[in-house]
């Protein structure tokens, strides 16, 4: 399972030295449903090597404001707490693998 960040935890997420991954993502989100699963079996795939969350942008807002997040869902792809990819909208499990290799 993904790890679920909150404005309160977000900082404490990203002073790893690891890749951090997160999904900005909403319940009411039809496309975040459809991405939500992947996310989860990614975390588990990953949970030595990449820290992977999600973010409720309803009751987040601080994190949603920081990062400029405007449309759901946005995944980031954050290492040394600078944002080095994004993706926006949903997208097969083979992208994000291809991405997280890449950058981890």
């Amino acid at each position: 399972m993904a790890l679920q960040i909150t404005d309160a935890t977000l900082d404490e997420v990203l002073k790893t030295d690891k890749l951090v991954v997160i999904d900005f993502w909403a319940e009411w989100c039809g496309p975040c449903k459809m991405v939500s699963p992947v996310i989860d079996q990614l975390a588990d795939e990953y949970q030595d090597g990449v820290v992977i969350g999600k973010v409720d942008v309803d009751n987040n807002d601080e994190a949603t404001s920081k990062y400029g997040i405007r449309n759901i869902p946005t995944i980031l792809f954050i290492k040394n707490g600078e944002v080095v990819d994004k993706l926006v909208g949903a997208s097969t499990k083979n992208v994000f693998v291809e991405k997280i290799e890449k950058l981890k």
